[in-house]
């Protein structure tokens, strides 16, 4: 009974002695491979705040401490969009979305072993800005339209979100040797922005507006997965 007992002391020591080492290293470097996230929403898309799937758009940086990691994010995505607006036989809006954040925050293990479990908290900027165009499908107006001989001008549309963001984490880190870890990782980003819609139609009149508000939408990032690579022995 006492072999077994010492037997099983020595496996822990191993496991801790080998967790410990991933701590041994100033830096780590890492890229978000895959994530399935959710967008700010774009002006008044009638399928809210969309998900969408997104590979190697992130990357982070930290820098580790005997009880903190201090972490950099940085993400950056473009894609093109085509959604409904204000509701399904209003407006059909065609564009291209651009969206980039900076985050900085500090990351936590949880315990000592080769599955990780960490909480991290994340303060930073966050911009999103969509360029396009909105054309009326409503049927009954564009029938209106055909009986008098015109046409519908459609509208350039301009908007764009800035703010800051709050976004709490939960992962699990998981080292296959010292050097590297594979992590897992889902947030709740709070975003409070501030809003600007400008809307310019396309015809001689050129008719302007312009909208402005200040917005709260909390975004949920169900899963990220991606490596990271330990550099810079503290020995």
């Amino acid at each position: 009974m006492v072999k077994t007992y010492l037997i099983i002391f020595f496996v822990m020591l191993s496991t801790f002695a080998y967790s410990q080492s991933n701590g041994d290293y100033l830096y780590s470097v890492g890229v978000r491979g895959y994530s399935y996230m959710q967008m700010p929403k774009i002006l008044n898309q009638t399928a809210g705040n969309t998900y969408l799937n997104s590979y190697f758009n992130s990357f982070i940086l930290k820098f580790n401490d005997n009880l903190f990691s201090y972490r950099l994010n940085g993400s950056y995505l473009s894609r093109n969009e085509n959604f409904r607006n204000n509701c399904d036989n209003c407006e059909l809006v065609i564009g291209k979305m651009t969206d980039y954040s900076f985050k900085l925050g500090f990351e936590k293990n949880l315990t000592y072993s080769r599955f990780q479990p960490y909480f991290a908290l994340d303060l930073g900027y966050r911009s999103n800005k969509f360029d396009g165009t909105s054309r009326n499908i409503n049927p009954i107006l564009n029938a209106q339209a055909d009986q008098a001989n015109t046409v519908i001008p459609p509208n350039q549309i301009i908007a764009t979100k800035e703010g800051f963001t709050i976004t709490p984490v939960i992962g699990i880190k998981i080292s296959p040797v010292k050097q590297i870890s594979v992590f897992v990782e889902s947030n709740l980003e709070f975003f409070y922005s501030y809003e600007r819609q400008e809307s310019v139609s396309q015809d001689i009149s050129n008719v302007r507006s312009l909208n402005r508000f200040h917005k709260t939408e909390y975004l949920f990032n169900p899963v990220s997965v991606g490596v990271q690579f330990h550099i810079g022995s503290k020995n």
